[in-house]
């Protein structure tokens, strides 16, 4: 617990920070960041993400937060209903509802305009991108991150990710390579000024 303490309050100076929110010192990259963290501590993340937003948007600093899950779960329901794909599990084998899956969320066509929708409405100094374990393997996080660079530029983002990243590859829950994506920060490797 104190190590997840310390992570959050680190991430709080780096965030808040006039640098940070600047997007300055990223030679010319994405200001795309990535908060790696063992699987194992999704709850205490998960609960430590919604204090660190709070104390953020006191301090001026208003976050938008995607959570992949809660999105998916709302495009499913306005397409039938998450009951509707549980039938279609059960009617058809794993591969070909993965891709039945994929297809009612496809990447290109219906998830980013849905996230560029709300980074559009919104007005926000950091976009936090959560729930990317809950969506493996039918959602990607190195397409998603692929895609976003396009739509989130007026801000920052930091994917919290449940697993390991070492500027290189993406690691879920430090089982599971993903293909690599090189072009965001390991914000935990970033020094607080």
């Amino acid at each position: 617990m104190v190590e997840i303490v310390k992570k959050f309050d680190d991430l709080y100076k780096k965030l808040s920070s006039s640098r940070f929110l600047r997007k300055d010192g990223l030679g010319g990259e994405i200001p795309f960041f990535i908060s790696p963290y063992k699987a194992e501590q999704e709850l205490k993340i998960a609960e430590s993400i919604q204090l660190l937003k709070k104390k953020l948007d006191t301090a001026g600093v208003p976050i938008l937060e995607i959570n992949l899950y809660d999105l998916v779960c709302e495009i499913l329901e306005e397409k039938g209903g998450v009951e509707r794909m549980f039938r279609v599990e059960n009617r058809k084998s794993k591969d070909k509802f993965l891709r039945a899956l994929q297809s009612s969320l496809n990447i290109h066509q219906v998830l980013m305009p849905r996230i560029e929708k709300k980074i559009l409405e919104s007005d926000v100094k950091i976009y936090f991108l959560t729930g990317v374990g809950l969506v493996y393997p039918f959602i990607r996080s190195h397409n998603v991150l692929n895609n976003l660079q396009n739509i989130a530029k007026e801000a920052p983002t930091v994917m919290f990710f449940p697993g390991d990243y070492d500027g290189h590859s993406l690691n879920l829950f430090g089982l599971l390579k993903d293909d690599n994506y090189y072009r965001a920060f390991n914000i935990d490797k970033i020094e607080a000024k």
